[in-house]
């Protein structure tokens, strides 16, 4: 039977058009696992972080992303092979970062994300790249509060739920009377009130609130360390890979100087002393 030149052609166009979706399997986003995998094309990477914490992670009215934790994971990103306008932030609240990781909604968690047993359990971490303590934040010229155990009788303040608080309630000052708000903002206005006697988290989350142009010389760090707080990167279970590469980036942000600079840049300004960067012990 007789077939056209045309008619050839056509068949030969759907014949390859068939071979390219088998071979492509669909062309599945690259950012439906939060990043790109694989040989896939890196369009771009969803990283999780706080949007609330002014130095670490905090989304301006205009919609940008400023702080530490920002910086550290445009760098990582960066080695990662993604340029800043290739990142997606996504808010990480401290209930759902393992669920934002496990669920594939994130590649990475970049947000004062303590690293410990519990959490070790569903997710991995790279780092640690930061170790905070918990602290006091007080009035700027308080003086009768320097130790935890200053705190006994008067009003201490967190958020709901804080093991922070709880720490200082049931090891360091019993008596102190614990007031527990909605969140941290709602406590630095009773501090500035008069309402309560110190606020208390990790140290480097209280720098970021006490740096803001609207609480500079209000506040003040009492300086003490009443926990160690290893700060990770988390990211899937298991991914062996991705979590040797983000370690790799951390050094390299130290080794460079970069790690210094976005400490000094988004925590100095609060007077706020940071430890030196820590050694990286996840994945060794």
């Amino acid at each position: 039977m007789k077939i056209s030149k045309a008619a050839a052609a056509a068949a030969v166009a759907v014949a390859l058009s068939l071979t390219a979706t088998a071979c492509g399997g669909g062309d599945k986003d690259a950012a439906s696992d939060g990043g790109a995998s694989g040989g896939a094309k890196k369009d771009k990477i969803v990283i999780g972080i706080k949007y609330d914490q002014p130095g670490l992670g905090l989304k301006t009215p205009d919609g940008k992303f400023t702080g530490f934790d920002v910086d550290v994971a445009t760098y990582v990103a960066k080695e990662l092979g993604y340029q800043p306008d290739q990142i997606e932030f996504k808010q990480a609240v401290s209930a759902e970062r393992e669920n934002l990781i496990s669920n594939g909604d994130v590649k990475l968690v970049v947000a004062t994300y303590t690293i410990n047993d519990k959490r070790k359990a569903r997710v991995d971490f790279a780092g640690p790249y930061f170790l905070a303590h918990q602290d006091l934040l007080v009035r700027s010229d308080e003086t009768g509060i320097t130790k935890a155990e200053d705190l006994n009788k008067k009003k201490l303040c967190s958020v709901t739920g804080s093991t922070s608080a709880q720490n200082v309630k049931t090891k360091l000052a019993p008596d102190a009377d614990l007031q527990e708000y909605p969140g941290y903002s709602e406590c630095l206005t009773g501090l500035e009130n008069k309402a309560v006697d110190a606020v208390t988290t990790d140290g480097s989350i209280l720098a970021g609130y006490a740096a803001q142009e609207k609480n500079k010389g209000k506040f003040k760090l009492a300086g003490l360390k009443l926990s160690d707080e290893p700060y990770g990167i988390g990211l899937k279970k298991g991914d062996k890979e991705l979590q040797t590469k983000v370690n790799a980036a951390l050094k390299k942000m130290v080794e460079d100087g970069s790690w210094q600079k976005a400490v000094d840049a988004n925590l100095g300004p609060a007077g706020y002393k940071a430890d030196p960067a820590p050694q990286i012990t996840e994945g060794s």
